[in-house]
Order: structure tokens, then C-alpha cells, then sequence
């Protein structure tokens, strides 16, 4: 058969104004901190650090909360807040989210450039990764990246 290639859509905008039934996906380390950048929000809108830490999830693996009527995916990708990931345990986590998928039925995930904001990998590498994870799925996975203007709002307000 011919692999079905991965549906993925980009949006200017609010990845938190996505619908309210798309599951969320974002990256961060296994010590659960979240004290930059995205994962600032996160930790804001959903809380429940404690049960994350719970989960004690490792580098390629995926912390889930199930939140309302969605999950919302924490991707593993390093250690250590400190540390950088790499595509590998990126790939990894992303592997992990998309066993947990498949058996929940889910189909819809919106992200961030997931990895490309203070981890410094490249979207480019990135977006081929989640290419080659999720093709042969039933899932679309929409990003959102935020005007220039409101990734600078954004870091003042914080």
C-alpha cells in the first residue's frame, strides 16, 4: 500500500486557542520544571506538576494528563532542565505519544515548533521527524507558531 502521508497544518496564532477536544504536545525535561518559555504556559493552564513527576517518565519517553476531553502530551527529551535534547529522544518521546494515541482514539494534536524555541533544534529536522512518526496514522497534528510581535508581548509579560 502507499503510506499515507502525515496531515499537518500550520496556524499563526494562540496554540491555546485551539479547539477544546485537540490534544496538546509540548517538550520538557524529566525533572518536570517547566520555568521557560512555552512550558511556562503549560504548567499555568494545567498545573498537576506533582502527578507528572509521578509518572517518572525518562528522556524518550511521554508524561500525559488527561484534561477535560483531551490529553495533553509532555514530551520527555531530556534530564536535566539544563540540558539540550537531541532528535533522537525526540523521536523517542514522539513514538511514545503516538502509542498512547492509537490505543486512546486519538486523532488531533496542535503543538508548538515542539524543540525549536529555547532547545535549538531545527524545525526543518523537526517537522521530517514528526513526518516520519505519525505517516501511516489517522492523525493530524496542526502548529502553531506566534507572530513575531506576540512571541515579544508574550516574553515581556511574563
Amino acid at each position: 500500500h502507499l503510506p499515507i502521508p502525515l496531515d499537518m497544518k500550520y496556524i499563526t496564532g494562540d496554540l491555546f486557542s485551539c479547539p477544546r477536544d485537540e490534544s496538546l504536545a509540548h517538550c520538557i525535561s524529566g525533572e518536570c520544571r517547566m520555568g521557560a518559555g512555552i512550558a511556562v504556559m503549560f504548567k499555568k493552564k494545567f498545573g498537576r506538576v506533582s502527578e507528572l513527576k509521578d509518572q517518572k517518565k525518562l528522556p524518550g519517553q511521554c508524561a500525559v494528563l488527561a484534561h477535560d476531553q483531551r490529553f495533553i502530551y509532555y514530551l520527555i527529551t531530556k534530564k536535566k532542565a539544563s540540558q539540550k535534547p537531541t532528535y533522537v529522544s525526540l523521536r523517542q518521546s514522539l513514538e511514545d505519544m503516538k502509542s498512547h494515541c492509537l490505543q486512546n482514539g486519538v486523532n488531533r494534536i496542535s503543538i508548538p515548533q515542539i524543540g525549536c524555541g529555547l532547545d535549538k533544534l531545527q524545525w526543518s529536522e523537526v517537522s521530517k521527524i514528526l513526518e516520519q512518526v505519525f505517516k501511516d496514522t489517522n492523525i493530524s497534528i496542526t502548529v502553531y507558531s506566534l507572530p513575531c510581535v506576540g512571541l515579544k508581548l508574550q516574553m515581556h509579560a511574563m
